[in-house]
């Protein structure tokens, strides 16, 4: 048929592949308007029906409404807008479904209860502005009151989940896991103190000079005992708690006795705590941060260590 031919509506069915029925209900809604009528009254199209009516099976395929898609194949809206404008809002229905999927997957792997399962959709589904109050809540009750904001601001920084604005099921999993872990009252409390130990033993360490932190010397000294098996009860870790003690007893600024090692242990209990790595290994998930390096079984290596040879 050349470009003047009109096609019946059957024929415009037999060339696009949509139902007559599909095509009656488009033309009734003014998207694909029949040219002319037979002498009977039958519908009449031209040979660009066939690319309109193409046109709007695309655009049902994705996802326009029927309005839009009028406007658009009556040039009344520009195609790119609309296109921007519904990639936009897939974009955000994208975002809600991996949430969805993020907690179901986290339901079925825990095996939650229906009050946890609760609890992570709440968390998961905070709006950007609620996110950003409990990251903060939780910031002011460790460094609050410690001292001078920039003397903090690295640590602010290091401490501070970002979550995508198109997140990863994983990062929504772990972003949902440090809410729960930074709304614990105890956890929360557990990191203040080691913070204001560490403000603690910074003040002492600058009254006698710098000073490598405990965590480096931990890190150095019971890394590699921890890596070769070494029991914290032999003789062989004598040399490495001895290390340890004289150094923090310089910290302190004092002989290194039984006072000094109870302090050195205090210190060790506080920071061996399994949850400090949790919420570091939480945080380079939801950041994209390398996965950092345990702490916690050295720590607790070295307490086990000190009070082994602090026992009567």
């Amino acid at each position: 048929m050349d470009g003047d031919a009109l096609y019946s509506i059957g024929e415009l069915a037999r060339r696009t592949g949509l139902t007559v029925k599909t095509i009656r209900f488009y033309s009734d809604r003014g998207i694909v308007v029949p040219t002319d009528r037979s002498p009977a009254g039958h519908r009449r199209y031209d040979g660009g029906a066939v690319a309109r009516l193409e046109l709007v099976r695309t655009l049902r395929a994705l996802g326009l409404d029927l309005s839009t898609i009028r406007g658009v194949v009556n040039r009344e809206l520009p195609l790119p807008e609309v296109a921007a404008r519904h990639a936009e809002a897939l974009a955000g229905r994208i975002r809600v479904l991996r949430l969805r999927h993020a907690v179901l997957t986290a339901v079925a792997e825990q095996g939650l209860t229906a009050e946890e399962t609760e609890l992570m959709h709440e968390l998961a589904q905070l709006p950007e502005d609620e996110r950003r109050r409990l990251i903060g809540d939780f910031l002011d009750a460790v460094f609050g009151g410690l001292g001078a904001d920039s003397a903090f601001a690295g640590a602010r920084r290091s401490m501070t989940p970002e979550l995508p604005e198109d997140p990863e099921a994983e990062q929504v999993r772990a972003w949902v896991a440090w809410a729960e872990l930074a709304r614990d009252r105890d956890f929360r409390a557990a990191v203040r103190r080691m913070a204001e130990e560490q403000v603690a033993e910074q003040a002492r360490a600058d009254a006698v000079g710098p000073r490598r932190g405990l965590v480096a010397v931990v890190r150095d000294r019971v890394g590699p005992a921890l890596a070769e098996g070494v029991d914290p009860a032999s003789r062989r870790a004598d040399p490495i708690v001895a290390g340890l003690a004289a150094h923090y007893a310089r910290v302190l600024g004092r002989p290194d006795d039984v006072e000094s090692r109870r302090l050195l242990l205090a210190r060790l209990d506080s920071v061996s705590d399994p949850r400090r790595d949790r919420h570091a290994q939480l945080l380079a998930v939801i950041n994209g941060w390398p996965a950092p390096e345990r702490l916690a079984p050295a720590f607790v290596w070295s307490a086990r260590a000190v009070r082994v040879r602090m026992a009567p």
